[in-house]
């Protein structure tokens, strides 16, 4: 043999030939080829299994490759089942068959058998069987376990085997970054133990036990700095939130300590939250000294509410920063264990992840896997092995990683930003750690889970074991730590002492940036909006709506439409509800502003009606009028959403937070269906003005009336959004004409005022001829509050006075032409909230000799508006004047099923509205 290696395409056709002589007859092969044989086969690159023939000779037996490569895939999918994740040892880690080499064939005796590493990154093609287990177990089974082969491109399993096992899945830090880590795990250990001391039972869902998730999302941050990112938004529940504002987002202690000093409690009268719940932004500099706009949602204690809102605003910002690719911003949401498995608001955010109308590049979840859920342990509180398995249904990679080891931790967080980064996808850190404390700081854990709460009293803080870790490897000394644990509880006591000299809370500051020029507070101390438009404008307007390009086939129902929206835009057909919304739409667009739209359905409607994107029947492209209006036009953004009503309805609310100059609506496919997003309304929509002085213009489309569908598709719960209101929280509409549509939305976006809308829109008005405008109406008009008869009787022959909204108007007035009724007449009231009460006592003041005070609903008695309006109209009964209510009979279903009985109640009615 020459000194030299032959190269590797003769060495392997060697081997071939000696492995062949040696299968036929060893005793044939002559010590001169046993040598040539030896010296090849030490060559490093050999993709071949070993054996070993009764002369001693080592070859590589190919017959064993599969049986590797069966171990190598068991050890990538199922190694973390034995990774070493729980610092308190109490989680169940069985050892799992499918990771004994013996079950793949081999046996014990074999271990010193040269065996293909199996394509194993970071090893060579051929390495001793032990060798590849020992590198297999490092990789996947230490404080580091990866879940990804549920993920289906080859591409992105790739990218993670080779950072993954190039690594044997750790990476080195510097004396520097390892001493930065200590001071930001004694930081959060020693807030937390200064405020346990200075408000012993106070509140305030301590970090303890899982302190590493500062270091964690320090890091998180710095990463995203380097990767371009120049704005995060967090969003979290309330453990740990105090010492993720003081110690990332810059809150002074100060500051935190007056909040548990609760100074000038009047200031917070009725409003306000608690601290544990607030927001907080600040400009975040990375170490590298990239700048960083960081913001910490407000949330409730609706546990992952705050998940849709803060992946809305991520898209908000990326959109007004023109961040098409998505790399500007990023989205952190920081989990608890038993909310991630438990919320099903989780698995309907993680499906909007990649959806054209929704996805921001990836989200970051962390989760503070506390192996508890207030009393409750893991196998009470899920079915499945990991908190975090739902999120396997959206292919993204699971990092579980023990949170007492914070190399790993910040090992993992940089595995997963490249990943991110690389792939725009989601991720999920999974840090298993402990709760030291019960659900609260009030509680008592040892009550219900004794044993567990026994051994967490013996289990150090993590910036001990670390600490400990870097006295021993020299990085800095016992007396290093002492004095720096000193000169944090010193800056703190001076803190608490300047805190307590405050008379009253520091004072939030008022909204600035982007939300310049708006206004809350209440409906009569901000100006309506003039929503007129030229006539001219309008009918261009009407003309671009109608335009399709060249060669484009439309679906012949379609075609006809929109020759009748021609006719409606020239004036001559009365203008219907679908057209005079898209008018509204192409309006604000013509101007320069955004208008968007989610919903199941929305861009044909529901209802057939709309019809925003028109599909052509032969090739199958879509195409949308709205977006080719004029040149410099607002962007037009409408979609289809997921069957999901909270998620994107926190996630609308969260877009209209950071793009206060949309229009941005969102649309139930029913306006019961609203009802699945209930815990957003209540905890958003309805109050962030009050609770976080947070405004809000979003828009609630529901469609609503009763026309015998059943009880999911009558009632849009009026009376729920109206027991809501207080201090001009909101706006709640049911208009009557399109005309009213019209302007109704164009004051949103117009007015100055910002307070989210209620709109309760028609099902059976869409086509109802009377329920038409005129194209005058759209350019001249604005939107009444409530609106007078139009029929204008007699006021003197006027005996009695319908009140009513929505569509319930047009029933009574067809029963009054029905019966040649002079006597009565009917008011609607357009805006049920902010109620100005002086417009509806003049509209009834018009009648001086009507006795008889009507309130008409569709509704139950139950429901509806009558509770609401009633009490504030009985100041219009007197001597001569009797108020009364008619109004289905109080049920505790909204409808009938049955179209007959509809039929039934609904001419009852009447009858009784009429007085007969």
């Amino acid at each position: 043999m020459p000194d030299a290696p032959v190269p590797l395409a003769t060495n392997l056709d060697l081997l071939d030939e000696m492995y062949a002589r040696f299968t036929a007859d060893p005793a044939s092969v002559d010590e001169s080829w046993r040598a040539a044989f030896a010296s090849v086969n030490q060559l490093a690159d050999l993709p071949r299994a070993g054996a070993t023939t009764p002369a001693g000779v080592t070859f590589v037996d190919a017959t064993r490759a599969a049986e590797t490569a069966a171990l190598v895939t068991a050890y990538r999918a199922r190694g973390h089942l034995e990774a070493t994740l729980d610092p308190l040892g109490t989680y169940n880690r069985d050892a799992h068959t499918d990771l004994d080499f013996r079950s793949h064939g081999f046996a014990e005796s074999e271990l010193e058998r040269l065996v293909s590493s199996g394509g194993v990154a970071g090893l060579p093609a051929t390495v001793p069987l032990r060798q590849l287990i020992e590198h297999l177990r490092a990789t996947y089974s230490g404080t580091v376990g990866v879940e990804f082969m549920h993920i289906t491109t080859p591409e992105r399993r790739r990218w993670l085997i080779e950072r993954i096992e190039s690594t044997r899945n750790r990476s080195t830090f510097d004396a520097r970054a390892q001493t930065f880590v200590l001071e930001q795990l004694t930081l959060a250990t020693e807030l937390e133990r200064f405020i346990d001391a200075k408000y012993l039972g106070s509140k305030r869902f301590s970090i303890e036990g899982g302190e590493t998730l500062i270091p964690l999302v320090h890091r998180i941050l710095e990463r995203a700095g380097e990767q371009g990112v120049t704005e995060t938004v967090v969003g979290m529940a309330h453990r740990g939130r105090l010492n993720v504002l003081v110690n990332l987002l810059g809150l002074s202690a100060q500051e935190l300590f007056s909040g548990f000093e609760d100074f000038d409690p009047r200031a917070s009268l009725g409003g306000g939250d608690v601290k544990y719940h607030l927001g907080h932004s600040t400009e975040y500099t990375t170490r590298v000294g990239k700048q960083m706009h960081l913001s910490l949602t407000f949330n409730p204690s609706h546990l992952e509410a705050v998940d849709p809102v803060v992946v809305g605003r991520v898209r908000a910002k990326q959109r007004r920063r023109g961040d098409t690719l998505h790399q500007k911003v990023l989205g952190v949401l920081i989990h608890g264990d038993a909310a991630f498995a438990g919320q099903g608001l989780v698995a309907e955010v993680l499906n909007l992840s990649d959806l054209h109308g929704f996805r921001t590049g990836g989200t970051v979840h962390v989760i503070v896997n506390n192996q508890i859920g207030f009393t409750t342990s893991p196998t009470e509180a899920r079915s499945t092995p990991y908190c975090t398995d739902v999120a396997k249904g959206i292919q993204c990679p699971i990092f579980h990683v023990n949170g007492d080891d914070p190399e790993a931790v910040l090992h993992v967080v940089d595995m997963a930003m490249d990943y991110r980064t690389r792939f725009a996808s989601d991720v999920v850190i999974d840090m298993f750690c402990f709760r030291r404390h019960g659900h609260n700081e009030m509680d008592e854990p040892s009550f219900t889970q004794p044993l567990l709460y026994e051994r967490i009293k013996k289990h150090p803080d993590a910036y001990e074991i670390y600490g400990e870790q870097l006295i021993r490897a020299g990085v800095v000394t016992r007396k290093q730590i002492d004095e720096r644990v000193g000169e944090i509880t010193t800056r703190l006591a001076a803190d608490l002492d300047r805190a307590k000299t405050l008379a009253q809370r520091p004072h939030i500051a008022s909204m600035s940036g982007v939300w310049r020029g708006f206004a809350g507070g209440l409906d009569d101390k901000c100006p309506d909006a003039d929503t007129t438009i030229a006539r001219e404008r309008l009918q261009a307007i009407a003309e671009r709506l109608t335009t399709i390009p060249v060669g484009f086939v439309p679906h012949p129902k379609i075609e006809r439409l929109l020759e009748q929206r021609a006719e409606m835009g020239r004036g001559r057909r009365p203008i219907d509800w679908a057209t005079a919304e898209l008018m509204a739409f192409a309006s604000l667009l013509w101007d320069g502003r955004l208008v968007r739209l989610s919903g199941q359905d929305s861009q044909r409607g529901t209802f057939s009606q709309r019809h925003a994107v028109i599909v052509d029947i032969k090739s199958g492209v879509e195409f949308s009028p709205l977006h080719v209006l004029t040149p410099g036009q607002g962007q037009f953004r409408i979609y289809d959403s997921s069957l999901s009503e909270a998620a994107v309805l926190g996630f609308e609310f969260g877009y209209s937070l950071d793009y206060p100059e949309a229009l941005v609506c969102w649309e139930a496919q029913f306006g019961d269906f609203a009802n699945g997003a209930q815990v957003i309304i209540d905890q958003f929509v309805s109050a962030s003005e009050d609770r976080w002085t947070r405004l809000s213009g979003l828009v609630m489309l529901l469609p609503h009336g009763y026309e015998g569908q059943g009880p999911e598709h009558s009632s849009a719960r009026i009376e729920r959004y109206l027991q809501n209101c207080a201090e001009d929280n909101w706006q709640i509409c049911f208009p009557t004409t399109p005309a009213q549509y019209f302007h109704l939305l164009r004051r949103q976006a117009l007015r100055a005022w910002r307070k989210p809308l209620v709109v309760l829109t028609p099902k059976s008005m869409l086509r109802l001829p009377q329920a038409t405008s005129t194209l005058d109406e759209l350019a001249t008009g604005t939107f009444r509050r409530v609106l007078p008869d139009p029929e204008s009787p007699n006021p003197e022959n006027v005996k009695r006075v319908l009140l009513c909204t929505g569509k319930i108007y047009w029933d009574l007035a067809e029963e009054r032409r029905r019966r040649g009724d002079t006597e009565t007449a009917i008011v609607r009231i357009e805006q049920l909230y902010p109620v100005r009460d002086a417009l509806i006592v003049d509209e009834v003041n018009r009648y001086p000799r009507a006795t008889d005070i009507v309130w008409v609903q569709e509704e139950p008695a139950n429901m509806g508006a009558a509770t609401f309006l009633y009490r504030r109209m009985r100041h219009l009964a007197n001597d001569a004047r009797k108020l009364r209510l008619v109004a289905r009979v109080e049920s505790a279903s909204p409808a009938t099923g049955s179209s007959k009985a509809h039929a039934i109640e609904q001419r009852t009615l009447l009858d009784e509205a009429f007085g007969a």
